[in-house]
């Protein structure tokens, strides 16, 4: 069986952010075998700027677009400020939503994930990723949100450790393989 390479993509820059940990505990813990899953730093992608696209674009978001160009599937997870996706997601897929009408997610499986210390778990913030998603034509893997509520009471030496949302964050993952590997 070939191996699958997931790009995970994490909507916070904060150190020691909850995203971070979830996405490390899914890279290290919740994968089925086969899969790896790498984790593209976005602390040195621009706000995006048309005038820098194309010969001028900036090295972080070439490697961003190549990353995702070469993954069967991206796993991504974002806080919810404002009710709205994280301005760090937001610009990313603005990147990533070029060139035109070629986006590197186009057809590219998307399994997205919100957390939030409130107990709704970051659930409006799902609908703006979606909307995002569509809009690059991207193949949202058919699965529930995933969104993990009263975040910090989850997390713990580093790890997501409720089961409840591991197990959900899992089969959320094997939903995504089984979409990819269908083809």
């Amino acid at each position: 069986m070939t191996t699958l390479h997931l790009l995970g993509l994490c909507g916070s820059l904060r150190r020691a952010s909850s995203h971070e940990i979830i996405l490390r505990t899914a890279a290290e813990e919740l994968l089925p075998a086969g899969v790896r899953l790498h984790l593209q730093p976005l602390h040195d992608i621009p706000l995006y700027n048309e005038d820098h696209d194309g010969d001028a674009t900036p090295d972080a978001v070439r490697a961003l677009r190549e990353a995702a160009r070469r993954a069967d599937g991206v796993l991504l997870g974002s806080p919810e400020y404002n009710h709205g996706m994280s301005g760090v997601i937001k610009n990313t897929l603005d990147w990533l939503s070029r060139p035109h009408g070629r986006s590197p997610l186009k057809e590219k499986p998307v399994l997205a994930f919100t957390a939030s210390p409130a107990f709704t778990g970051g659930v409006r913030a799902q609908q703006q990723l979606n909307e995002s998603f569509w809009a690059l034509q991207a193949l949202l893997v058919p699965y529930p949100q995933i969104v993990i509520g009263s975040v910090g009471a989850k997390l713990g030496e580093g790890r997501l450790q409720d089961e409840a949302a591991r197990q959900f964050l899992k089969q959320g993952i094997e939903a995504m393989v089984a979409l990819i590997r269908r083809g």
